[in-house]
């Protein structure tokens, strides 16, 4: 990585990103073709890597960009086999955001989410790389899955408290408000939408220390028109028809919607379309 010249301060500018984690960081459903590689998904971490490349080149400096991430990938993925090549690829910069596929068992082990977690950490800094780590959206607002706000909650503070010892940097995702609006996730209300995932690559650019471009991106939408009693209740039974059904049933056969993909940018390049 460069690091600001002696005696300025300044933000870091890193020239090799790398990405592991589940299906935030794969990018579903950011659909924007203007965006998307090889007919995949674009997503938070690939917007981040198009704003980082822009300061590298700035600075008259080549940026590599590979995301490792797969949707349905629990933790024990994104710390393992996901590390593992995440660091053959000598990077300065790597992001890991899992454990979100974890907290959503009743039985989650939140003490050994936390332990592999803050180990994958402390493994990524003692190679020198910085770690960008991420807090869970909080759910208070979400069909069933605000069942998990206890956990979710347990899970941010040990985010929280394992970037302070490590020196780690963090995107507040529970912080950041305007994510609570159902407009910024996709019909499966699991996955953000385009604007969603525009947030967070901002959001996470401010936690690296940089000041984005577009000052919006913490800013909630202007209130949605009310939504009748009926239309909640159609939009709530269709929804768990076409996406909680199919869910539990993976859950029950033991398969994953990440079954047989791969990673969808395995080595360390430049990016297909810089910012403009």
């Amino acid at each position: 990585m460069t690091q600001p010249a002696p005696g300025v301060s300044g933000p870091v500018v890193w020239t090799r990103f790398v990405a592991i984690g589940d299906s935030f960081t794969e990018g579903m459903c950011d659909d924007d073709p203007s965006f998307g590689h090889d007919g995949e998904f674009a997503g938070w971490a690939d917007r981040l890597a198009a704003q980082l490349s822009e300061i590298a080149r700035s600075e008259g400096l080549d940026f590599g960009y590979a995301n490792l991430a797969v949707r349905g990938r629990k933790l024990a993925d994104v710390v393992g086999p996901q590390l593992e090549d995440a660091l053959a690829l000598q990077p300065d910069l790597v992001s890991i955001v899992g454990g979100g596929n974890d907290i959503l068992r009743p039985k989650a082990d939140l003490d050994g989410l936390a332990a592999r977690l803050e180990a994958a950490v402390a493994r990524i800094r003692a190679t020198g790389a910085d770690v960008l780590m991420a807090t869970p959206v909080d759910p208070a607002d979400a069909p069933l899955v605000k069942a998990t706000r206890g956990r979710a909650a347990i899970h941010t503070a040990n985010i929280w408290s394992i970037a302070r010892r490590n020196g780690a940097h963090v995107i507040d995702q529970w912080g950041l408000h305007a994510l609570r609006d159902w407009r910024m996730w996709a019909e499966d209300r699991i996955h953000m939408t385009t604007e969603g995932h525009r947030r967070v690559s901002l959001a996470a650019l401010e936690a690296l220390g940089h000041t984005p471009a577009e000052t919006d991106w913490a800013v909630p939408l202007d209130p949605a028109p009310p939504i009748g009693r009926r239309e909640t209740l159609q939009a709530n039974a269709q929804w768990a028809k076409e996406y909680v059904g199919p869910w539990v049933h993976r859950r029950l056969t033991g398969r994953s919607s990440g079954d047989h993909r791969q990673a969808k940018r395995p080595d360390v390049a430049p990016l297909d379309r810089p910012l403009d």
